[in-house]
């Protein structure tokens, strides 16, 4: 036995396969990315909490003696057995390298992959058709990200598919649907770009906006960012059904149509979530990056076929 498995087992460390489920669920709580492990990083004690580990446990050092330098390494044997196991996990391709996951996101970070994601719902048992709903990053999904938001904003742009297939590839599809949805939320940070909305469920997992497309699927709209809005659940259904639209300066347009309504209609406990943009000088919130913002294109196509702009 080795001078670090004999220290392992001393100490009664835990079992690398268990640090490696482990990994995978605080991977899946921290929306799919955590820091690498070193001095002070919080997820080192987290998982070290999650095994009791005791302060023996947790500050034990490993001392390696490079000969041929003529000097000792000294390296804390808890990071040591987490670096092992996340290398492990990356060799079997259920979670990224740091290297990998910098030239994605700019950040040296484990990050989920598909495959990984698949397994930790399995662990969690969680049900797979849930996956599309929550927003934690894999690698693949998050190169899709990439794409989208340093791609450049085109003059001319035609928010329809017309050669999209009705029937995809199903892992494609779903990864761009996820990509989407997640660009779309990071550019609006989260809220809605009418009426500011802004909050999500108690673990973090699932956002109260919404990914909004501008020109549906079902008009073969694009999963692109300039065909994507952040909304909350009243005013996206609102937008689908074409009570609400937006001008070419996104200012936000109000079907005249309300005006037949009934006064207790349109509002929530007394509030207007509707009139209160009938003023026409009434902005959404926008991206600051203004290459995120909505295109034009897309907002003249849902107030010719979705707005209904006649009393």
């Amino acid at each position: 036995m080795s001078y670090e498995g004999e220290m392992l087992q001393a100490l009664m460390m835990p079992v690398r396969q268990k640090v490696e489920q482990s990994l995978l669920t605080a991977l899946f709580r921290h929306d799919g990315v955590i820091e690498e492990f070193g001095a002070g990083q919080p997820i080192v004690d987290e998982i070290a909490d999650e095994f009791k580990l005791n302060q023996t446990q947790r500050s034990a050092v490993l001392e390696t003696i490079y000969r041929k330098e003529n000097r000792v390494k000294n390296a804390v044997l808890w990071h040591r057995l987490l670096f092992r196991a996340a290398d492990s996990l990356a060799g079997d391709g259920l979670i990224s390298r740091p290297t990998a996951t910098l030239k994605i996101t700019g950040k040296k970070e484990w990050m989920l992959t598909e495959s990984g994601f698949d397994k930790t719902l399995r662990i969690l048992k969680i049900p797979s058709k849930h996956k599309n709903s929550l927003l934690t990053k894999s690698f693949e999904v998050q190169k899709f990200v990439k794409q989208m938001i340093e791609a450049a904003r085109p003059e001319s742009y035609d928010p329809c598919d017309n050669s999209k297939k009705l029937v995809n590839k199903l892992k494609e599809s779903a990864i761009r649907a996820r990509g989407f949805r997640q660009a779309v939320l990071q550019a609006y940070d989260g809220s809605c770009a009418f009426c500011g909305m802004k909050i999500h469920v108690p673990d973090s997992a699932l956002w109260e906006a919404e990914a909004a497309h501008i020109v549906p699927h079902s008009s073969m709209g694009k999963d692109d960012i300039w065909n994507g809005l952040a909304l909350c659940r009243s005013h996206h259904w609102a937008f689908d059904v074409g009570w609400l639209s937006l001008r070419d300066n996104f200012t936000i347009q109000v079907s005249p149509r309300i005006c037949s309504l009934p006064p207790a209609f349109g509002k929530i406990h007394g509030s207007e979530f509707i009139r209160c943009y009938s003023a026409k000088n009434i902005q959404m919130k926008l991206p600051p990056n203004k290459n995120l913002h909505p295109h034009q294109a897309a907002l003249l196509w849902h107030r010719e076929r979705v707005f209904f702009n006649q009393p």
